[in-house]
This record gives structure tokens, C-alpha cells and sequence, in this order.
């Protein structure tokens, strides 16, 4: 069987980015009319809590408020995964818990690191996914970022996929990320059933010849990921590449210049949220930036700047 064949989920999941006031507070107005736009926009499914969600300067019950607001949003219309990030084996297996307890289809994880310099070796990196594992009864997608600074391999992860039962989704942002999609699959087999493209989808059509069957990309622009991912899926390649040559300019300017404010921007403009500011420290886009954006964005019309007019 080939790897990906029969995965439970594929297709375009975008991170949703978190929805601030202007005073730096929750805004749960905005937050639920941005999950409404990416179901509409064409998500396939929806991750929340991610690095692009500002998950890290989110409070403990901060994050239980948006998760619990946005699974109930949601309500079944798509899968929702929940990134569950954190270095203690036990919080985190409680986070997969709570998780799963409140409706999340999958639990996204980075390895255990803290600061530059705060690692942990291959057999506790295991031992961290089995006790998650051992926890929940829903996939676990482990993301290889270089946020993390985490080295790993594809032979461990390989050998987690066959020897961790919910171990079975991996989102790969590592340099060279089609080659490692490819070892990943040629070691894991059948335990590999989601092999994932991520980094905004600046890989995305390597990623996509590689065999990734899923795509977890910035949240503003479904439309256009569909248009490249579900044309390549139906076989029609020389479709998909014309359709990633013309949304690669955008792609690029989320993933080299605008980084995890570029989906705020867009929604804020396209009257989707009430402000796309970041959290203190966060610095905002500087204005130029900001108007190479939506001038670039402009030339493609996503629904983004449609939806909320």
C-alpha cells in the first residue's frame, strides 16, 4: 500500500492565526468570523495553536479559550488539529488529552527543546511521543521545524511511525524537505500515513512529487493552495505547476518577508478581523512590507480580500 493511500485526512489544512483587539486581548468575534472565512475559503481541515498562531504568547487559559471556542465553531465541518506543543512529556500528554476531549481530529507536537541549547536525545524523544501516544486515541502529527532545533532523522522518525501506534502524521520544514519526504516514505511504508508539506508552502510542488499528501500552509489563501494541491491530485501536473507559478509570488512573500503576520494582514483587509496586530513584543509589519503584500495578493483576487466586503 502505498503511503498516504487510505490517511484519514489530506488536502490543504491552513493554520489560523489568533485574533487580537487592539488593547492586546482576545477577540472572539474576529477569531470565529476568521474560522468561518477558511471553511468557506476551501480548507480542508484547520490547525489552531501553532507557531503561526502566536501560540507562544498565549496563556494557559488563553489557549483553553480559543480551543474550546474555535471546536465548537467549527462543529464538525472540518477536522481541526490542535498543536499541543511543550517539553514536559506529562503536560503535554495532558494538553492531547484536553485536546481530543474537546473535539481536535489530530494533535500537532514539536520535539521537546527549550532556548538555543536545551535538547534532548533520540530515546527520550521517543520515549516523549509513546507517552503521548499512550494518552489519546487520535493521530499524532510530529512537526519537523527548524524552530526547534531539533535534529531528526528520518530513520527515527520512521521508526516512531512503526513503533508509536498514533504516531502517523508528520509536517516536514526542514531543508530539503522533498528528499526527507521521500526516505521518510521509502522507511516508513504503510506506518507513514500522512507525509506533510508545511513553511507556508514555499516547497509545495516538490513536496507534492516527493508523495506529501497534505499541505499545512498560511491561513488566508485556501483557495489558491487548492487550486495547485487539487489539481496535482487529479493528476493534472502541468495544471498544478501553472497554478503554483502564479500564487508562488504571494507564497513567497508570506514565507520570506511577512512571515506569521501576512494572514492577519489579508483578513484585516479584506474586513475578515478587526485588527491584525501581533502581541507585544512582536514587532507589527513594517508599512512597505505590508503594501508589497496586498499589491502582490491584489493581482490574484483571493477571496480573502472578497469575503468580509
Amino acid at each position: 500500500m502505498a503511503s498516504g493511500t487510505h490517511a484519514r485526512y489530506k488536502g490543504v489544512f491552513p493554520v489560523a492565526p489568533t485574533t487580537f483587539t487592539e488593547s492586546s486581548e482576545l477577540d472572539l468575534v474576529s477569531q470565529k468570523r476568521c474560522i468561518d472565512f477558511m471553511i468557506d475559503a476551501g480548507s480542508n481541515g484547520i490547525c489552531i495553536l501553532a507557531n503561526f498562531s502566536e501560540q507562544f504568547v498565549l496563556s494557559d487559559d488563553e489557549r483553553e479559550v480559543l480551543a474550546k471556542t474555535i471546536l465548537e465553531h467549527v462543529a464538525g465541518r472540518v477536522p481541526v488539529i490542535v498543536t499541543t506543543t511543550h517539553f514536559s512529556s506529562s503536560v503535554c500528554a495532558a494538553r492531547c488529552r484536553r485536546a481530543q476531549d474537546l473535539g481536535a481530529s489530530m494533535v500537532m507536537v514539536m520535539p521537546p527543546y527549550h532556548g538555543a541549547t536545551i535538547r534532548v536525545p533520540e530515546a527520550r524523544i521517543h520515549e516523549f511521543y509513546a507517552t503521548l501516544s499512550d494518552a489519546i486515541d487520535i493521530p499524532i502529527m510530529i512537526q519537523d521545524a527548524p524552530v526547534s532545533g531539533t535534529t531528526l532523522p528520518a530513520a527515527l522518525l520512521a521508526r516512531m511511525a512503526r513503533e508509536i501506534e498514533q504516531v502517523s502524521y508528520f509536517k516536514i520544514e526542514t531543508a530539503g524537505a522533498a528528499s526527507k519526504l521521500r526516505e521518510l516514505i521509502r522507511l516508513g511504508g504503510e506506518a507513514i500515513e500522512g507525509p506533510w508539506d508545511g513553511e507556508e508552502g514555499i516547497t509545495l510542488l516538490p513536496d507534492l512529487d516527493a508523495g506529501a499528501t497534505g499541505a499545512m500552509t498560511g491561513g488566508a489563501y485556501a483557495d489558491g493552495i487548492r487550486s495547485i494541491v487539487d489539481a496535482f491530485f487529479a493528476g493534472r501536473r502541468e495544471e498544478a505547476v501553472a497554478a503554483y507559478t502564479r500564487w508562488l509570488p504571494l507564497i513567497n512573500y508570506e514565507n520570506r518577508q511577512c512571515g506569521l503576520l501576512a494572514a492577519k494582514a489579508l483578513m484585516k483587509e479584506g474586513a475578515v478581523i478587526a485588527c491584525e496586530a501581533p502581541r507585544h513584543p512582536f514587532p507589527p509589519l513594517h508599512p512597505a512590507v505590508r503594501d508589497g503584500l496586498m499589491q502582490t495578493a491584489r493581482r490574484l483576487d483571493p477571496l480573502v480580500l472578497r469575503w468580509g466586503r
